[in-house]
């Protein structure tokens, strides 16, 4: 099955784990996936994930969601950039989500980083998704 956004697969199954109380969920594995989950893991949106070969050349992601007082850590995620419309932004023209609360999710030349670590090393780049 060939998906025209696996980011934004990604998130809605983020969402649709939350939503159901999973623990755990799974994703298909991708370099992009894997830095969004990096990104998501150091900000202290999800406790961690761990890729496990399917068969030989297919990997998956199993992505440990994170609860506070049974509600979900992350209470929005959203894809920012589509398919059909990119969003590019550079450094000086990079707002705070919500303040400083949220973040932005950034592909940057240096690669996937959050809007807080993209500000410290001034590079600017493709908006992925926000998260609060």
């Amino acid at each position: 099955m060939s998906l025209s956004d696996p980011l934004g697969d990604l998130l809605t199954r983020i969402r649709n784990g939350q939503m159901a109380k999973l623990s755990k969920i799974t994703s298909p594995a991708s370099k992009l996936r894997a830095g969004v989950l990096d990104v998501l893991r150091d900000e202290g949106y999800i406790r961690g994930y761990t890729t496990s070969e399917v068969r030989k050349g297919i990997s998956q992601l199993e992505i440990e969601l994170k609860y506070f007082d049974g509600e979900p850590v992350i209470r929005e995620i959203a894809r920012e950039s589509t398919p059909g419309r990119r969003k590019y932004s550079g450094i000086k023209d990079l707002q705070r989500y919500r303040g400083g609360l949220g973040t932005y999710i950034l592909s940057t030349p240096k690669g996937v980083m959050s809007d807080a670590k993209a500000r410290q090393e001034n590079v600017g780049g493709e908006l992925l998704c926000r998260v609060f």
